[in-house]
């Protein structure tokens, strides 16, 4: 359920019902209720008194805060990578980065969205930090959430992906401040497309 709300396979302002999805997914309604629990306690869903559990619409207030939780941890990140950081993580991000120009190419926004989500995760294990990851992933999903619609095909794709080399070429060069400056840049994107996402779909906003 995570991953459709995540992708918008269950827009903002959903029902959800645990009885169709019990059926859907062909578990009993137990693993549903804790699974619907779980997504209250990261703010994707709202169980409302009377009217039953609601996937949550984008909100430009927790867009912020989780930018400014994802910035202050993920420039730090960076920064430390410019001191320290695992050539076996550089390997992969390098690899990652590529998978991820070749889903942007081709216009296949999912797979994108996981090397990107891994491109991030694997920024932290190679600075030996993994509960940083876990520490911004749930708040990462209200990002990735509106990155279905602020990133729909290539050119919109594609230069994220340059974004993700540049922030690498600064850790390359052991360059902290340059590295903090390109994922601060880099976390600021969807902000800067967030006024115009909010006036194309305004029904998906509080």
């Amino acid at each position: 359920m995570r991953r459709a709300i995540i992708a918008l396979e269950l827009p903002p302002g959903t029902r959800l019902s645990e009885q169709d999805i019990a059926v859907k997914y062909g578990v009993s309604r137990q693993p549903v209720r804790e699974a619907l629990i779980a997504l209250a306690r990261t703010r994707l869903v709202d169980v409302l008194p009377q009217r039953g559990t609601v996937v949550v619409k984008f909100s430009v207030r927790k867009m912020m805060e989780a930018r400014f939780v994802r910035e202050a941890v993920e420039t730090a990140v960076v920064r430390q990578a410019c001191s320290v950081f695992s050539q076996q993580s550089r390997a992969r991000i390098e690899d990652l980065i590529d998978l991820q120009e070749k889903a942007a190419t081709r216009g296949d926004h999912d797979t994108f969205q996981r090397y990107d989500e891994l491109f991030h995760v694997e920024l932290t294990e190679g600075v030996g930090m993994p509960l940083a990851w876990e520490a911004i992933r749930d708040i990462k999903a209200h990002m990735d959430r509106v990155c279905q619609l602020t990133i729909p095909g290539p050119e919109s794709m594609l230069p994220l992906v340059e974004q993700h080399r540049r922030i690498m070429a600064a850790v390359d060069a052991r360059d902290a401040d340059a590295a903090e400056a390109a994922m601060r840049h880099h976390l600021t994107e969807i902000l800067r497309a967030l006024p115009r996402t909010e006036a194309a779909y305004p029904h998906l906003f509080e």
